[in-house]
């Protein structure tokens, strides 16, 4: 083949490539598609996310945490409080407070609370007795005392008919307070307390009510004779003034009781079938005090000079 010719196939083979490769050119890119693909997926991917902020916001007081592996459980969402939230619940919930025991009842009238002894402060003595009388159980020796199957019982089963200041004696040196309170079940019981420096210092204790041998309308409690009169190793030197008391039980035909005792008189506060009474001596007496029971009708049913069974003079 001449050079001429050699000239003419390699321009041939030219012209061809050339046609065929604007023949295999791509077709443009379709980007209005790709664009409009773009927006739809990214107006996708805000809804998702929107929907999730409104989900969490719905939640009341909790976010949701994974557990991770390293604590051995699995991916499981679990509530975590949320600061705020713990704040709000210790806020809104406070801590409950142990109900106080049940006290004592109170007495029918005020004035059976005398000298400044508020109820609080008698119904706290009540308890200190009560609890001396079981220190001193538990300190007994094995079979030395057959105690009661409960004790003297709950401060809850007792009223307090009297509180008053108690004078101290040769025999008890030192003042205090006298708390004095009756409960009927499951037997009648009473107790007279004294409270010294802060504390029971002697329990007096009585049970199976107050009533002799004798059917008296009005019984005396012949075994509270601390309350009205001092220590026999001080007859006749008596401290003055003193504060003194009385109590006893009555029938329900019994409407009004007075005692008298040295120089001065009572009416007695009649309180759940109790009489209390109380006074204050200016002069050192020997004789004990004068009891009288009147009826509805004002008719005298009882006269401790009458009752043979009374002790009409002190020790």
């Amino acid at each position: 083949m001449s050079g001429e010719q050699e000239w003419d196939v390699e321009e041939r083979m030219r012209d061809l490539l050339a046609e065929d490769a604007y023949t295999i050119q791509p077709s443009p890119v379709p980007y209005p598609a790709i664009r409009r693909r773009g927006v739809s997926e990214r107006r996708r991917r805000v809804a998702i996310a929107g929907a999730a902020l409104v989900a969490l916001g719905a939640l009341p007081v909790g976010a949701y945490a994974l557990g991770g592996a390293e604590r051995g459980g699995s991916d499981t969402a679990a509530p975590r409080p949320t600061a705020g939230a713990a704040q709000r619940t210790a806020t809104s919930a406070p801590p409950a407070t142990p109900a106080a025991p049940a006290g004592p009842a109170r007495p029918a009238t005020d004035g059976q609370l005398l000298d400044g002894i508020g109820f609080a402060q008698a119904a706290h003595g009540l308890q200190q007795c009560l609890d001396y009388d079981e220190k001193r159980e538990k300190a007994l020796p094995m079979g030395s005392a057959a105690p009661a199957d409960d004790g003297l019982g709950k401060a809850s089963d007792y009223r307090i008919i009297l509180a008053m200041h108690s004078t101290g004696d040769s025999n008890a040196p030192g003042d205090g307070f006298f708390v004095v309170a009756v409960k009927e079940q499951p037997r009648q019981t009473r107790l007279i307390c004294t409270i010294r420096d802060g504390a029971a210092q002697g329990l007096n204790t009585s049970v199976g009510g107050t009533a002799g041998d004798t059917a008296q309308p009005v019984h005396a409690d012949i075994n509270s004779g601390k309350l009205y009169q001092q220590s026999v190793l001080d007859k006749g030197h008596w401290k003055l003034p003193f504060r003194w008391g009385l109590i006893g039980t009555v029938e329900p035909s019994v409407a009004k009781v007075t005692v008298d005792y040295g120089d001065g008189s009572s009416d007695a506060a009649l309180d759940h079938g109790w009489f209390v009474a109380a006074g204050t001596l200016g002069r050192q007496v020997t004789r004990a005090p004068h009891v009288k029971g009147y009826d509805t009708a004002g008719k005298l049913v009882y006269d401790s000079d009458r009752d043979e069974s009374y002790e009409k003079t002190l020790p």
